[in-house]
């Protein structure tokens, strides 16, 4: 039989000084029967970096057409795709056709330098693409934070990230490994 996937109910607040982004989401996360603890707090992480009215969490592990987060315009069209992970060339390569700006957030500690050092000769092309580098000690330390209810509060500023949930806080700094042209 089939494992289901277990429901987080999330309450993110995030206060984006870089962006000028100040909101409240109430989420309902599908966390994947082969998805990690560490993998669904990076899916928040990366749904607060890029906060919108109209971001999405999508099917993500369950279905391979689809990012992790997206963000379409009232139109239907693809503005954002984010994949989070170590995506092969193909992936990269098919979701920068697909979106006007997709921004992958690799983590893993060594085998995400391994991935970077193989994939970026095949990325200098696409305009349209950020990758971004979670350290392992960042991921691990959020990965501690997941339980089933959550009031995450995220604040940024200069690129730099905290994360707090009750009085546990958490300082994380992404580390830019390609930065879009727009």
């Amino acid at each position: 039989m089939a494992q289901k996937a277990t429901i987080y109910k999330v309450e993110l607040s995030v206060s984006d000084m870089d962006r000028h982004y100040y909101d409240s989401h109430k989420l309902t996360v599908a966390k994947h029967p082969s998805e990690t603890d560490e993998r669904l707090m990076v899916r928040l992480l990366a749904f607060a970096l890029n906060a919108h009215e109209q971001l999405e969490m999508t099917k993500g592990l369950s279905t391979d057409d689809e990012p992790d987060i997206w963000q379409k315009s009232l139109s239907d069209e693809l503005e954002l795709w984010v994949a989070l992970g170590l995506p092969s060339d193909k992936i990269v390569r098919q979701s920068c056709g697909k979106a006007g700006k997709v921004i992958v957030y690799c983590y893993g500690g060594r085998t995400a330098e391994v991935w970077w050092d193989k994939t970026k000769n095949s990325t200098t092309r696409f305009d349209n693409l950020s990758v971004i580098n979670l350290s392992e000690a960042d991921t691990t330390a959020l990965a501690k934070l997941a339980s089933r209810s959550m009031k995450l509060q995220v604040n940024i500023q200069d690129g730099e990230v905290m994360v707090s949930l009750d009085d546990s806080m958490i300082y994380i700094t992404p580390d830019k490994w390609k930065t879009a042209a727009h």
